[in-house]
């Protein structure tokens, strides 16, 4: 009869823990770049039988000097805003609008013309910029 060493410390094998550890993070390498993640969304429906029309955009520049014109057409920065209220009377408002300002300029100058444009029922308004 033999006696048990209580002064022994037991050894824990991890080598084949290592090993299937190893094995398992070489299977996920494998697979995941081909995991792709899909939501599944509902989109409306569209009606292919109205054909796009082509709207021309409305160009405002205003220059360092404060002179501001749209479409090739003058206006006064003082009273821009009831002069393109009339104006836009003749346009298209699901037209694009594109500002383009000197950088020199005031903010508060192109943030009027900004909300002039949009008082005057425009809504896809663009700043212009430089690349």
């Amino acid at each position: 009869m033999t006696m048990f060493d209580w002064d022994e410390k037991p050894e824990l094998n991890i080598t084949p823990l290592v090993d299937v550890m190893l094995v398992l993070l070489a299977i996920l390498m494998v697979i995941s770049p081909n995991i792709v993640y899909e939501e599944l969304i509902r989109l409306p429906k569209g009606s292919a039988q109205h054909e796009l029309t082509k709207i021309p955009p409305v160009n405002i520049t205003i220059s360092k000097d404060g002179e501001v014109t749209v479409n090739k057409e003058p206006f006064k920065l003082d009273t821009f805003a009831d002069n393109f209220a009339l104006f836009a009377q003749t346009l298209d408002h699901k037209a694009t609008v594109l500002i383009s300002a000197d950088q020199s300029l005031d903010y508060g100058k192109v943030m009027s013309i900004l909300g002039a444009v949009k008082q005057a029922g425009f809504r896809d308004v663009s700043l212009a910029t430089n690349g």
